[in-house]
């Protein structure tokens, strides 16, 4: 979700900082291209780091299947441990 929104302030920020060349009167556009760029990177740095984080937080299964003397029946049995 926040790659598409870093991809789009980084090329916004590169439009504005290197492709538009008229002057505004009060506004300083290749400092707002700088600006949309860094929150470009940042954007798509911390989603990475939150889909790493995602992907380690993961669960383990253990299944074990036995088989009960008394009635002959298979018993499986499965452990769930959560981070």
């Amino acid at each position: 979700m926040y790659i598409g929104t870093g991809i789009f302030l980084l090329v916004l920020g590169a439009i504005l900082n290197w492709g538009v060349a008229d002057r505004l009167s009060g506004v300083n556009l290749h400092a707002i291209g700088i600006i949309c760029m860094v929150g470009g990177i940042l954007a798509i740095v911390l989603s990475f780091l939150a889909s790493s984080r995602r992907r380690r937080s993961g669960y383990t299964a253990t299944r074990r299947s036995t088989v009960d003397p008394v009635t002959g029946t298979t018993v499986d049995e499965v452990d769930v441990d959560r981070p």
